[in-house]
């Protein structure tokens, strides 16, 4: 495991919060005071996206979840620096954090490049599985939306198998970033020419699922092709 190297740095840690020791009883409280909608960057890295989308939408708030402390601390002092207010970070797993959160708080999740964990013995410890769905089902209010992308071809069909098999969201056409929101990965493999394959669902309605009659339409699953360093 490498060891992070967080010793005499002089990070201020505004916008990181407090966690697990925020939490409440009935689950954890969200960290902004506002009405606003909340968008979160599961896995969010170096940050380039979350920054770049906090500073085009001042409008949303957004909270990035990652595992690295130190990431996350580089993060904060970009966000204050950019004279941001709409960015919280939590250093915590999102399979943790994502039970914690109220219901229906979520308007967009996005998942990044998560870890294929490419060894068939270790698929198990992937992010996206149906248990994930479901926590994605109750997080999200109705028809919020879960952006995806990975670079890992075979991980890519089992995220499309697992989320078409959920009859809790239906396909929709993927999220495609602007240059300036590229993340690292995504900047990285567009300069070797590789592929990066992306898909997005959304949250289905209780009004939609009463459609009935052999006529009702049914939705067919929706993704792009292989796009090259999107």
């Amino acid at each position: 495991m490498v060891r992070e190297r967080v010793k005499n740095r002089n990070f201020r840690n505004v916008f990181l919060v407090p966690y697990p020791s925020t939490r409440a009883e009935a689950g954890i409280q969200l960290p902004f005071n506002n009405p606003q909608p909340l968008e979160v960057d599961i896995g969010c890295g170096r940050g380039r996206f979350l920054l770049a989308r906090a500073r085009i939408n001042p409008g949303i708030n957004f909270l990035g979840i990652d595992r690295s402390l130190l990431r996350l601390q580089k993060i904060d002092s970009k966000a204050l620096a950019s004279g941001l207010n709409n960015i919280r970070l939590v250093n915590t797993d999102a399979l943790r954090y994502l039970p914690d959160m109220p219901p229906a708080s979520v308007s967009t999740i996005y998942v990044f490049f998560p870890d294929p964990w490419p060894k068939r013995r270790h698929h198990s410890k992937r992010l996206i599985s149906m248990a994930f769905t479901e926590l994605v089902f109750q997080t999200l209010v109705p028809a919020g939306t879960i952006h995806l992308c990975t670079d890992h071809a075979e991980y890519f069909d089992a995220m499309l198998r697992c989320w078409n098999a959920s009859k809790q969201f239906r396909p929709v056409a993927p999220f495609l970033p602007t240059e300036e929101e590229e993340t690292d990965f995504a900047l990285l493999f567009k300069a070797q020419n590789l592929p990066t394959h992306r898909c997005s669902y959304q949250k289905r309605e209780p009004c939609n699922e009463s459609v009935k009659g052999s006529g009702a339409r049914r939705d067919r699953p929706v993704h792009d092709n292989p796009e090259v360093g999107s």
